[in-house]
């Protein structure tokens, strides 16, 4: 059988309970409001754990992406910034 490169394989579906979604924002932010209500709501029902991080308390956070607060990652990667649409977070959890 011949050896697949790894550009060809599918990763296997993640189940929800071992995502994580991470809320980056800072204090004082509407918009970081309005997606944690979305992120909780979808995370809840889903049951996919989720943290939130202050861009004030972290150098790097902050440096990357302070003009796009918020920023919603996904296992670590950029899903989206500024509002958070609870269809497209529920399909990137579920797929």
């Amino acid at each position: 059988m011949a050896d697949m490169s790894p550009f060809f394989r599918r990763k296997a579906p993640m189940a929800p309970g071992d995502r994580l979604v991470t809320l980056v924002r800072k204090p004082g932010c509407h918009l970081c409001d309005d997606a944690q209500l979305v992120i909780e709501k979808v995370c809840g029902e889903l049951g996919v754990s989720w943290e939130q991080k202050d861009i004030t308390e972290d150098r790097q956070l902050h440096d990357q992406y302070w003009e796009q607060i918020p920023v919603v990652l996904v296992d670590g990667e950029q899903h989206t910034f500024w509002r958070v649409n609870e269809e497209r977070l529920r399909k990137a959890l579920t797929e």
